[in-house]
Parts: C-alpha cells; structure tokens; sequence
C-alpha cells in the first residue's frame, strides 16, 4: 500500500484519540481500517505473527462503542448493554489484552472482566455489567455450564462482538470447544425471540497466522467477500529466517528436553551472528539450567567469550551481579547469561530485563510467559523442544500452534534488526508439522467430531438446543459441516457425493441423539423429535466429563465403596492416555504386594488374593493412586509422579461428579464415599492418614512427620504447641514456628454440629433438628470454604436431606427440620455428617439411634379363620360417672416377676403408656364395646354359667401392673356382677371359657421394650424441613387425611356414623349421618344391629398431639400401589383414604398410618385392656 494512504489515528471519533500513542496506523492497519472502523461485516484476517493484528480488535471495539458517543461529541456509556467478547487460547494472551485494554480504554468507563482458571472470583451480575469479557475457549464454555442456574447464558442477548484470537486453534485438539461456542453464539441469533437484541446482529472478527484455508473459515463466520483480508510476510516489517532441527527421542520427554541442552550453544555460534537470543524453556528449571550450561560452556573460552563484546560491557554486568539477590544468577550474569521466569522477586526481573534490552546479557533463558507478557524481542529465538509440561493433566504435550506463533514472532528487533531468526528444536517426527506451519502450509481441519456428543448434550442441558431440527441446525452451523464438504476424507466419508454430505451429518446427529437417549442422558419422545436433559446429561456437562466416563459412573452400585469409586476412576477416559510401561511393572508389582501394609486396597485376582503380576493401564492407575493416598509414597520416577498428578486432578473431579449423581439418587453410601475420595485425591492424603497437617502450606512430608514424633498430629494439637518447639524439633530458623501456626488461619472456620430428636404432632412421623454453631469467627479472606450437610437412614441407604453451605456466611445458629415417616418396627439408625468440601480431617458427623415406639391409640385383635359362633347379636354399654378426675399420661410400667411366674400358662400383656383427652374414647372390638371414661376404664363382658368368681387385681391411676389372663377375666367377672341387668334377645350366644382355649394356639406377641428417650417411626416418604418449616410429606394411601375438615368434639363421638362396608367388603354407597351426643344405650344397640357381625368396626382414635385418624386393615403389610375401592364423597368426613386390602379381609382392626401391625394377642386383650 502506498504510504501517503496510512490511516491516521485522527480519523477516529476525538475520545478514541488517547487509546493510541501513534499518530498513523501502519500498511495492514490502514488497508483494513474502513472495513474494520466504517461497516459492521464480519472478517476473517490472515497475517504474520507480528504485523500489528491486534489494533484491528481495537477498530472494531471503537466502531461499536461510537454508537455511545452523542452528537456534539461526548461520549456516554451504557454499562454492559453491548459486550464485546474476546476468546484467545492461553490465559498469558488474555491477561496481555486486559492490562493492555484497562489503559487504554479505562478513561472511558469500558469495564474489562477476565475469565479463565487465574479468575475465580466473578459472579453473574459482575458478568453483566461488563463491556468486555476476555476469555480462553474452554472457560467460556464452562462458565455457561454450569451457570446455568445462575443465568449463565443471560448475557448472551447484549453480545455484539466476537473477537476470536489466534483462530488457526481450530487445528488443536482444543478447537472443539471454540468451535462449539461460536455454533452456539450463531445459532442463538437466529432465535425469533432474540431478533431485537444485540445478538441478532453480531459481528465475528477473527484473525490468524498464514493459512491456506482462509475461504473455509470465511464461510463458516459469514464474512463476505470485503472482510476477507489475506497478508504475507511482506507485511512483516522484519524478514525471518526459519530453521528446525529434528532429535532421538529419549527415554522420556523430560530426559529428551534436558539433553536438548547440550546442542544450543552450537546452535547459537552457527545462526545468532553474535545477537541476541532468547531460549524458550517448558519449565522454571530448565530455563535456569539451560543457563547454567551456557555459562558454563562460555567460561572455558575465557576471556574471548562470544557473549561479551568488550571490557565496558563485562565491568557493567560484574556491577550488575552485585546488585542480584539470587546467587546462582550473579554467576551467569557475569558471563552474560541470564535465566527469566516467575519465580524471581521483582527487583531482580526487572534488573534482567533491563541488561537485556540494552544488550549488556546477550543471551536470556525464559519460559514460554515471556511469549506473551513483557515485550523483549530478539534478533534469534531458539523453541527447546515443542513439548511443555501440562499441569492439569500432568504430561507433556505439544505446544499450542498459537504458542508456537507467538514465540516466534519475538524474532527480530525492527529498530536495531531488518532480519530475525527462528530455531525450533522438536522430535524427528514432528519436523514437517512445523515447517509447514511456519510456511504457512497447514491446513485448518475441525477436531469437533470426536467429542461432538459431550458438545451436543452441553447444547441440550443449556436449552440451545430443544428439538431434533435445532440440533441439525447446530450441526449445520459448525465448522465440521464446512470441512466436511471440501474435506470428507478427512473424517471418513468415502464415496458420498457432495448432495450426500448433509444427509450424513444429519445421520450422525440422530445417532448421538439416540445414544444420549439411550443412556438416560436426555429424554426424548416417542418420534425422537423433541429432546430434554436429564440429570446425567447435566451432570456431564457441568463436569466436563467424556460420554463413557458418565456411562461407568452411572453403572456403578448404588451402596458404592470407597474401593468401587476408585476403580470407577480408573477407567475414566480423561486418563485413558495414560500407558503400562515395561519398565514399570516390577516396580508396580512391588507396591502391591506390600509387605508392609501400606496400601488401604490392592488390586486382587479371582481368588481375592492380591496379584503378583500388573497387566492392564487399569491396574497401574489403582496402584499409583493408593500409593499416593498414604501421603509418603514409593514412586519417585518423574513420568510416574506426573501420572500421579494427572490421576489424583481428574479424578478429584470425577468423584465430585459421582457425588452429586449419587445425591441424584438418593443413595447415601455412594454419595458420602464420593465426597470423601474426591478431597482426599485433592490433598492426596487419606482422610484418616497421620499426616493431616500436610494439607496447610509450607508444610511437606518431612515437617509433617517431625510435628508428628512430636505428637503434633491434628489441627487441634497444632494451634496448642509452642511453636519455639516447631523450630526445634523441624530444625528451622526463627520464625518459622510463628508462619506455621499462621498457616491454620487458612482452614474453615470451626463449628459445631448437633442433631436431636423431637416431639411431632403428626401422627406417623418423626421429626429431627441438625443445628450448626459456628463457634470461631470467619478469616480474612477472599477464599470460599464450602461443607456439604447430609442427612440420611444408614439401615435404608437413603439420604433424607442435603445442603451445601458456605461456612463464613451461614447464619448461626442455623437448623434444619428434617420430617420423616415412622418405622413399623425394628430401629433406624440417622447420620448427620459435615463434609468439608477441600480439608480432610475435619469432617462432623453425628449420629442417632431410633427405636420403635408402641402407640397406645392402636387396637389389636385376633381375626379368627372362621367367625365365632358365639358373638352376641346386641351388646350392652355400661358407664361409670363417679369419678372424674384425668388420668394420669406417660405412666411406666412396673414389672413384677412374682406375677410373670405364676401366670407361666398364661400369655402375660405390658400394660402400655396412653394419654387421654377430657373427653370419651370409644373402641370397637369384634362386637365388644369399651368405653373409656376420664378417669376409670372398666371393660364388661356378658356373663357367662361357665365362668366362676376369682380374686382380681385392682388398677391404680399412677401406677400399671402386669396383668395376665386369668386375672384379667377375674376382673371382668367381679365388674360383671356388680351392673344393673340389662335385657337381651333370646337368641344371644354368649362366648365361652371352650371357645377362648380354642384360639391360644394364635402366635404370642413378643414384648416390646419402650425407650423413653428415642422412638422410632418407620419411613414411607422421607420429607425434609429447613429452617424449622415443616414440608408435608407425600400423601400416604393407607393414612387418614389430616387435613380432613371433620373434627371430633369433646364428649361426643362419631360412631361411623353410616354403614361403610357393604356386602364382601366394598363400600355401601348410601350414608346417613346422625347427630353427635352423648352415647346411650339405645343409640349403641340401634348402631349396632344395622352392622353385620362379619364386619370390622371402626372408630375415631384421637390423642393430645393430633386430630389424624388412621386405618390399618386385614393386614401387617400395606400394598401401596394396589387399587383403591371408591369412596363417596360423604365417607371423606371419616376416611380420606382406604387401604385395599380391605377388601381382601373380613376383619379390621383401628391402627395408627405408618405403625408396623403388632401380632393379635389373645383376644385383644394387650390393646382392650392397655387404659388400665
């Protein structure tokens, strides 16, 4: 372009004028600045690294933000209503962008928000409000993951601006996460609801290196013909030279990367000329070995060392090393050579940065950092190796083309140099991938379908997508679809025509649609066509776990064991690469064995017996992390310690994910296990291990185990030792005893748990309160420490209740209501437990036993095979109103052995605890009647030719008895004799002393003890309260609606007040109702002609803590999903609803909902008899 056309930054609206310290763009600049600065197409730009790209970004930042600016000129802006969002792959290029862009556009109000791994710290609402969000692909994707609740996607409307840096990623194995937020980002424009926002009319600007297939990504992002810009190296305004060297790999990366280092300094004599050179290290500590060779190389030249020109020079770097604090430094400035990276305080970066750019050190070993951050270029650039260790998988990986772009775009000096050169030293077999990428030969291909499943739910679980149409759709808006169709080979589509190619995306879309479905990822209907997520696709998604990771979660055993979770683990596909190494086995096999009992679990055979022999990735994986759990482990290889950290990272996410799925579940064992192994694989300890004290830092292994011999062993312990004692024993200096016990100001704060039992007024139900006291006040800190609540049944393996609390804010004291059915018998044992989320050691847990409690409002009865003959057509009621005084609740029983052994042939009753309103109890039995009255309740009988008079045993009102048979009718003889006679029908047939002795064979009852501190109460539908609100539980078909308006007044009684039963035990369809009074003679014998004897009978029980009226019939065991009879709305006023199998049997008998059925005594008599 010809000079005199340079854009000047004038031409810009006057308060974009600061954000420049030039007063003209340059060529690429300006050739690019109308389309960029004066239209809202999108682009897709292709230049050397170095050309000057990045004020592109910045046009088209000003472009969008003129429209605040008003029409005298001044500039307004709408916080957040227009988002810019810029994506480049490393988090070094996004933090370079946010200082760079904080400056210059902070003066305008412009907020700048980073988003990646560095920056925890931002909440939705700090999202919205941004202008411009600077974020890594995968971040971004997280972020409006498992947001989503939060509104994760909420932002998306004000989106305007896509600047994607570096878009040659697509070519990574990373670029299928690009690839899916920019599907997304297009899709969602098009949504009809979204046609008056920001996002209908987004624009994409996307920039790389030299590529050949620019028109593909162009087609892709929409950019007409105007956007695509495509520049050479003759815009570079310094030519580079391009070598790479191609090495043997060695035994293992790092082994190949260290000995890379004996060939640099030949290297340097043959292409540097006597520059400057920076050398690009994968780690810390092989930059500062790489320059402790060089000067070591350097100084047998004596004093003709390349690296010093003349003696000016060596008298400024020998005052210069007086000046450095690092004293392996001092020695390689004196031969001109210096090391570069985070680890070295301020003062001493700055003074190597300083000799560098004047050019007093001529060579600079530094990390890949300093591709991005400050800006030192040099006349040569050596790349030591192409690999670079990862952190978060724990391997060594190729290095981002991006990276690899950036490193070299440091070559060359335009003010001092009009040529650069470039070294890349890298594995014989990956020499042609670089040449072509300098070259700019490489080819942009998709790597979406490999993981387009994990992509496709994500797209679901966000509602992105919500039918089998949308998803083709977003299949159609990928760059797969594009590349497809130029490229089918690539991705194994041989001999479709180009017609076909879409026919077969649509094949694939349908396929993972079905296999999503088929593993309960997501629902779809009956056609397949609409589409939903479910838990485990959410799950997945929040996670970012592989599909076959999920499908082996999801296949583990509901009761999962700590040694279940890790094998889960094993087999995840985040760790498939790692490899069993020949090398290793006897190693591995050594630690299995464990003579020593170090291993909680070991890899065994089919005989349970441990293996001698370690044959799969598997096993290696489970040695590997169990070695690692005893805190001290065996393995000191390199390649096997950077295993372990891969396994030990994602397997800690792995196990959050099972957690939560159990929770999903409901399953109490797998969720609790879960979250133990996911922190203990966090802090690589188990969570009973001795050295617990590891988890604080500046404190490793030999401390640990120095405070250990000293009895130092807990949190606790640590806060109380002297920390004068600390240095001694550990053998440091003052004041490391004083930075150790500091270092406890990084736990959570202290609390405490407590779970008790309390009374409930509902009957069938229990109700606990969990209270947290938090009994240290928070740390000053921004750091958040979370603990998970769970309460569960540890007999059921049900969680009853769970929250994830964040300690320093919780209100304390905070309580929990958990409600929960009854047992029918046996006892429950309930587990509180406090998990904290990252600390092991800490954890709360609180438990309490339940055990049965006997309701007296239950009646039971025998229920003969066959009807007596001996039941009376009519009865007589007998009152007695002389006293009037209450009974006395909660009396215990007092047992007297000398009874127990004289009534041996007899089945002995406990006489159980009963609380009785002022009012009148009425029970029926067969067709007996009881009355029980406020103060004495006498139980008659008919008298009987066959029965004889016997000494009976008086009730006291504060005291019970045990009472056997023959004392119980000895009773009812003498009571008998003292009524008025009353008269009764001819026919009447009396019951016998034969008939009795007929039924003894019926099973005893066995004697339940009472516990006076616990009951138990058996769980039907576990319902959970917070906050002490109660929750109602699920309607019980077997229990009286409590809610019923119907309401039994004091001293009066509804008598069931129609025939309820018809028939064979179906209900009678007609219903009178009679007016409650005070029951009489008359009223009782009317009622009871109109029942059939064949009939159980039914009554209202009614208690001092609840008006529930409930129904246990013919059976022990209630058969919830049966089929109801019908029931009149009329019959609603006693019975809400029945249970069914009532009609299966002839006899019912009055039970409390949700109580176990107690085995009939003889002749009822432990319930006809218990208000004595």
């Amino acid at each position: 372009m010809d000079t005199y056309a340079l854009k000047a930054v004038s031409d810009l609206p006057t308060p974009f004028h600061s954000a420049f310290s030039f007063r003209y763009f340059n060529s690429l600049q300006s050739e690019c600045f109308s389309t960029c600065f004066l239209s809202d197409v999108n682009m897709v730009i292709s230049a050397p690294t170095g050309s000057g790209k990045t004020v592109l970004f910045e046009l088209c930042i000003m472009r969008l933000l003129s429209k605040f600016i008003s029409g005298d000129g001044k500039f307004t802006n709408l916080k957040g209503t227009l988002k810019t969002i810029y994506i480049a792959p490393s988090k070094a290029l996004v933090q370079e962008k946010l200082r760079d862009w904080t400056k210059k556009l902070g003066h305008l109000g412009i907020n700048c928000l980073e988003l990646t791994g560095d920056n925890e710290y931002y909440s939705i609402k700090s999202i919205q409000d941004t202008d411009i969000i600077l974020t890594t692909p995968e971040k971004f994707d997280a972020v409006t993951r498992y947001r989503i609740k939060d509104g994760g996607l909420s932002f998306f409307s004000d989106i305007a601006l896509v600047l994607i840096d570096e878009v040659h990623l697509l070519n990574d194995p990373r670029g299928a996460a690009l690839e899916a937020i920019v599907s997304r980002i297009k899709i969602l424009s098009r949504n009809p609801k979204l046609q008056s926002s920001p996002l209908s009319l987004i624009r994409f600007l996307a920039v790389s290196a030299t590529i050949p297939n620019i028109n593909d990504l162009a087609e892709w992002l929409l950019a007409p013909a105007q956007g695509v810009k495509r520049f050479g190296e003759e815009m570079r305004p310094v030519k580079l030279t391009t070598k790479v060297f191609g090495y043997t790999p060695a035994k293992n990366d790092f082994l190949f990367e260290k000995r890379l280092q004996n060939y640099i300094f030949n290297l340097l004599m043959q292409f540097s000329g006597g520059k400057s050179a920076l050398i690009f290290c994968s780690t810390r500590k092989g930059a500062q070995e790489a320059a402790q060779v060089l000067s070591q190389t350097a100084m047998t030249f004596g004093h003709s060392n390349p690296f010093i020109k003349n003696r000016e020079q060596q008298e400024r770097l020998r005052e210069a090393s007086l000046l450095c604090s690092d004293k392996q430094m001092q020695s390689y400035i004196l031969y001109g050579v210096a090391y570069h990276n985070g680890g070295l305080s301020l003062k001493d970066r700055n003074l190597i940065e300083g000799l560098f750019l004047n050019g007093d050190i001529q060579i600079l070993c530094t990390t890949n950092t300093l591709a991005h951050g400050i800006n030192l270029p040099a006349h040569t650039v050596v790349i030591k190796s192409t690999q670079h260790f990862n952190k978060e998988k724990g391997i060594y990986m190729e290095y981002d083309r991006s990276m690899i772009l950036q490193m070299c775009g440091r070559a060359g000096r335009p003010p001092f140099d009009d040529t650069g050169m470039v070294i890349i030293m890298t594995r014989k077999e990956t020499v042609h991938l670089y040449e072509n990428l300098l070259n700019g030969c490489e080819t942009v291909e998709s790597q979406l379908l490999p993981c387009v499943t994990e992509h496709l739910t994500a797209e679901i679980v966000q509602s992105t997508i919500s039918d089998i149409t949308r998803a083709i759709e977003w299949m159609k808006c990928s760059y797969l679809y594009v590349r497809m169709k130029k490229n089918p080979e690539n991705y194994s589509i041989l001999g479709l025509p180009g017609n076909r190619i879409e026919k077969h995306l649509q094949e694939i879309c349908v396929q993972k649609v079905k296999e999503l479905s088929e593993y309960q990822m997501i629902w779809t209907d009956e056609d397949g066509f609409l589409l939903k997520p479910l838990e485990p696709g959410r799950l997945m998604t929040k996670y970012y776990l592989k599909f076959d990771t999920m499908k082996h979660i999801m296949q583990g055993p509901p009761n999962c064991s700590m040694e279940d979770i890790l094998h889960i683990i094993c087999q995840a596909e985040e760790i498939a690469w790692i490899q069993l190494r020949r090398n290793e086995k006897k190693f591995l096999n050594d630690i299995n064995n464990d003579k020593d009992g170090r291993l909680r679990f070991h890899i065994l055979d089919d005989k349970g017996k441990r293996k001698k022999r370690i044959q799969t990735r598997e096993d290696k994986i489970f040695v590997l992390v169990n070695d690692c759990l005893t805190g001290d482990p065996l393995v000191r290889d390199l390649s096997m310690s950077q295993d372990v950290n891969s396994i030990c990272s994602n397997g800690s996410r792995i196990a959050k994910c099972m957690k939560e799925y159990f929770m999903f579940k409901k399953s109490y064992k797998g969720a609790f296990n879960s979250t133990v192994i996911a922190k203990c694989l966090h802090q690589k300890l188990w969570n009973d291990s001795p050295y617990l004290l590891k988890q604080l830092p500046g404190i490793g292994m030999v401390t640990a185990k120095a405070l250990y011999s000293m009895g130092v062993m807990s949190f606790e312990t640590l806060f109380e030792a002297d920390p004068r004692k600390i240095e001694l024993v550990t053998g440091r200096k003052y004041p490391f005893g004083n930075h150790i016990k500091e270092s406890l100001l990084t736990l959570p704060p202290k609390v405490e748990m407590a779970i008790q039992e309390v009374e409930d007024q509902r009957i069938g139900m229990s109700k606990l309160l969990i209270t947290l006291t938090r009994l240290s006040p928070p740390a000053q800190s921004t750091k958040r420490h979370y603990a998970d609540m769970m309460v569960s049944i540890e007999e059921d393996n049900i969680i009853l209740f769970y929250e994830k609390i964040r300690l320093e804010e919780f209100s304390s004291p905070y309580t929990a209501t958990v409600l929960f059915s009854s047992p029918k018998q046996g006892k429950l044992t309930i587990k509180a437990d406090l998990i904290f989320e990252e600390f092991i050691g800490i954890d709360l847990h609180r438990k309490v036993i339940i055990t049965a409690p006997v309701d007296l409002n239950v009646v039971h009865r025998y229920r003969p095979k066959e009807l007596s003959p001996f039941i009376p057509k009519d009865v007589h009621i007998i009152k007695d109103d002389k006293d009037e005084s209450s009974v006395t609740a909660s009396k215990k029983c007092h047992y007297s052995n000398e009874l127990i052994e004289n009534s041996i042939s007899m089945p002995t009753f406990k006489l159980l605890d009963e609380e009785l309103e002022d009012g009148k109890e009425l029970l029926f039995l067969e067709s007996y009647f009881l009355v029980l009255q406020p103060t004495h309740c006498h139980c008659f009988s008919f008298p009987s030719s066959n029965v004889e008079d016997k000494p009976v045993i008086e009730t006291e009102d504060d005291d019970c008895k045990i009472i056997t048979e023959r004392t119980v009718f000895d009773h009812i003889r003498k009571k008998a004799k003292t009524l008025p006679f009353l008269p009764m029908p001819n026919d009447t047939c009396l019951p016998s002393l034969e008939a009795f002795t007929l039924i003894r064979k019926r099973t005893r009852e066995r004697h339940l003890k009472l516990d006076n501190d616990i009951e138990v109460l058996e769980i039907q539908e576990n319902r959970v309260i917070q906050h002490s609100k109660l929750t109602e539980p699920e309607p019980n078909i077997h229990a009286i609606d409590e809610d019923d308006p119907t309401d039994i007044s004091e001293g009066s009684y509804n008598l069931m007040d129609t025939e309820i039963l018809g028939g064979e035990g179906t209900l009678a369809t007609e219903h009178q109702s009679t007016e409650s009074g005070t029951l009489t003679e008359d009223t009782i014998l009317g009622h009871t002609r109109k029942v059939p004897r064949n009939y159980s009978v039914f009554g209202n029980s009614r208690t001092a803590d609840s008006t529930v009226r409930t129904l246990d019939c013919g059976t022990s065991h209630m058969q919830g999903n049966d089929t109801q009879p019908p029931v009149s709305s009329s019959d609603n006023d006693v019975i809400k609803l029945l249970s069914p199998s009532l009609q299966k049997g002839q006899f019912c008998s009055l039970a409390i909902a949700g109580e176990v059925k107690k085995e009939d005594s003889f002749l009822g008599f432990q319930s006809v008899f218990s208000f004595l």
